[in-house]
């Protein structure tokens, strides 16, 4: 079902591009995230603002990643019938 969820291309640090689909993007409390995957890993990513652009933050910590994951599952759970897809 990949065909129909947006792809986008991001660059980091050194220049080094990689192209990701978009899995989800989501909002807790204050902040916004989005769940990217390649061919063959997940990844779990903070939005920044910057100005006019948007920047991709890593989150690093495996406590506080799993429970953003953990609040994405419970709210996908919470309704039902829209994410056929995961």
């Amino acid at each position: 079902m990949d065909e129909h969820k947006d792809r986008i291309t991001v660059q980091n640090d050194t220049g080094e591009e990689r192209d990701l689909i978009v899995e989800a993007l989501f909002d807790i409390e204050k902040d916004s995230y989005a769940l990217l995957k390649d061919e063959n890993e997940t990844f779990l990513m903070r939005v920044e603002q910057n100005g006019d652009e948007q920047a991709l933050v890593p989150i690093e910590d495996p406590v506080v990643r799993d429970s953003i994951l953990d609040a994405y599952e419970i709210a996908l759970e919470a309704t039902p019938g829209d994410n056929e897809d995961f």
